[in-house]
């Protein structure tokens, strides 16, 4: 898939959830305006797209407030004063958590900064065709199949 068609696919899911790409193309980009598509192009083929993954209201519409979040907690370790008086390291451990949040999308916007290619951690939140293709078991080739190839 390349990024085009990612970028495509992501600004379709967004819009579907209430993003105005047109207005924030004109206001946070200063560009004008001639179609989706073109704007699109723009934005992958100028590396543009960073400005766009990391808008507040890019994020806060893609990810819909109250959906369901399944996330890892990284292990923590940190001092503090015990019940005694000292002071004590406190390890813990990482763990998975899953909540609904309205803020959800600062959540994600946190991971996909700290991800070595932002691009590729959206392509983790959207399910296309090539994903179902992968999901489905392949048939297995007939006694006649393999018969022609002889």
């Amino acid at each position: 898939m390349t990024r085009l068609e990612l970028l495509q696919l992501l600004v379709g899911q967004a819009r579907k959830n209430g993003f105005e790409f047109r207005k924030w193309y004109v206001g946070k980009l200063g560009m004008p305006w001639t179609n989706a598509g073109a704007a699109l192009e723009t934005l992958a083929t100028q590396r543009r797209y960073y400005a766009l993954l990391f808008s507040h209201e890019f994020a806060s519409t893609f990810w819909k407030p109250g959906e369901l979040m399944t996330f890892q907690v990284p292990t923590q370790t940190f001092t503090r004063r015990m019940a005694d008086g000292t002071i004590g390291t406190v390890q813990r451990k990482a763990y998975t958590r899953r909540s609904t949040r309205d803020d959800a999308w600062r959540y994600h916007l946190r991971e996909m900064a700290l991800a070595e290619e932002p691009l590729r951690y959206m392509r983790r939140y959207l399910r296309v065709e090539e994903d179902l293709a992968e999901d489905e078991p392949m048939p297995e080739p007939s006694i006649s199949d393999t018969e022609d190839d002889a």
